[in-house]
């Protein structure tokens, strides 16, 4: 008795053999070796059964690794290099931080505070959080420790508006808070790596270096306030729900010992964060020892049967499955063949200032798909000179139509954030997948032209 497929199986199986005929019978075959056609084929599958969910995504995971590996596609450094990164341990940190957080109460006692004035509508519910996000965007440049920090607490916000685990409300607040503590705030100069990259290698190769107001200015209007509107919109209408007034642990006493001792391992955390410009070490140490705290006897808040029931491996397979798909971009050198004939492929020319925006902006869309976001900044910024002699545009300029770029998200790998928050929350990725896509195809049709205007508004282009 044969078992009737499922319509994202079906979608899979129709795109995956309709894309790798376009690779490999169309002039873009002539752009990569036999080993590379192999890997555009393996991660350009990989990326359609992550988007579709035809597959449990850690079954995905591995079947991307293991193929990587029988086809001898790079090294197993390579290959397994999710596994050894450092997203892989702040993924494990939070895991443990987020059950420290919902155990003790401290994430009721903290949604509490706000449930109260965002459960009246669903509408109010979704664009406070999203709002929350934004605000922690000014107020903390990692969004890796946004994430980290939010999720638990939107979750105690989706338990006390009466929303069930897997349900239209829940996965609305999660998504609400993943992409609002992320998207939005790409338009805030420290808030993510990305902008540091760009920040970075612009000034060390072009001496220029924008000021917080200067981007701030130019980018929050559109793609941070605007975006967050259309964000909201999105899931409104994706997941719709009715939040109900629940009757919520009594917040209004002391913190308790445990609370108190958990906030102190919180604000000593954060302030590791905040800071680690000075101390240089890693976020993922920093969470790491976090959790390393919690998980000790006499000491943390994480039994070992809340461990062994809540921290799943799965999320671990996934994550690094992602991170393998990035590594063997890079190490195929795909990125590196795109990139040096973008040039070529655009229709750049002075004078033509819409379609020179428009095409600079899409250019560094799509490098973000085959480079990751933080490739985006990596490859395009030493090309700014010449790409500024070509359109007319100022260096300037040419280096920030990077940030529509890295700020559009399609694929869900491109982002270790948004990696992070599905399974810390135990959402799906499949979720987060479609809103990319839908997002991101309303931010190039709607978006865009209103970017294009607010800067000739502003007098940049």
């Amino acid at each position: 008795m044969s078992i009737p497929l499922k319509r994202s199986q079906c979608v899979a199986l129709i795109l995956i053999p309709l894309l790798s005929a376009l690779l490999l019978l169309t002039p873009a075959a002539d752009l990569f070796t036999g080993k590379q056609q192999l890997s555009a084929l393996l991660i350009m599958a990989g990326m359609v059964l992550f988007a579709t969910g035809a597959l449990p995504e850690f079954v995905t995971a591995l079947v991307v690794l293991v193929l990587a590996m029988l086809l001898s596609l790079a090294p197993a450094e390579v290959v397994f290099s999710g596994l050894t990164s450092t997203a892989c341990w702040l993924i494990f940190s939070g895991l443990v931080i987020g059950i420290a957080i919902a155990e003790t109460g401290l994430a009721l006692r903290i949604s509490n505070r706000f449930t109260r004035y965002l459960d009246n509508s669903y509408a109010r519910l979704i664009t406070g959080i999203v709002l929350m996000g934004v605000v922690l965007g000014f107020v903390m440049p990692s969004s890796v420790g946004r994430v980290v920090l939010f999720i638990p607490i939107a979750l105690a916000i989706a338990r006390n508006c009466g929303f069930a685990e897997g349900s239209n409300g829940q996965h609305g607040v999660v998504l609400a808070a993943a992409f609002g503590c992320h998207l939005p705030t790409f338009a805030i100069l420290p808030a993510n790596i990305p902008n540091m990259i760009m920040i970075g290698s612009a000034e060390s190769i072009h001496g220029w270096t924008p000021m917080f107001t200067e981007y701030l200015l130019l980018h929050f209007p559109v793609l941070g306030a605007l975006k967050s509107v259309l964000l909201i919109m999105i899931i409104l209408r994706l997941y719709p729900d009715t939040p109900r007034r629940a009757l919520p642990m009594d917040s209004n006493g002391g913190f308790s010992l445990t609370e108190s001792r958990l906030l102190v391992i919180m604000l000593a955390t954060l302030g590791f964060w905040l800071t680690d410009s000075l101390h240089h070490i890693s976020a993922a140490w920093i969470g790491l020892a976090a959790a390393t705290l919690l998980l000790l006897p006499g000491v943390g808040m994480v039994s070992p049967k809340s461990f062994n029931e809540k921290v799943n491996i799965s999320s671990i397979l996934v994550v690094a499955g992602l991170l393998g798909i990035a590594s063997l971009i890079n190490y195929s050198q795909i990125s590196q063949v795109v990139g040096e004939r973008v040039l070529d492929w655009l229709p750049l020319e002075p004078g033509r200032d819409a379609l020179n925006f428009f095409s600079l902006s899409l250019a560094a869309m799509l490098t973000g798909v085959v480079a990751t976001l933080a490739g985006v900044p990596a490859t395009l910024t030493p090309l700014a000179g010449q790409i500024s002699q070509m359109t007319g545009f100022s260096l300037e300029a040419v280096l920030m139509t990077q940030v529509f770029g890295f700020s559009t998200i399609l694929f869900t790998y491109q982002s270790v954030p948004l990696m992070m928050a599905m399974p810390l929350a135990g959402v799906p990725i499949a979720h987060a997948a479609r809103l990319c896509l839908i997002l991101a195809l309303l931010t190039v049709v709607i978006l865009l032209p209103l970017d294009y205007l607010w800067w000739q508004l502003l007098g940049w282009i």
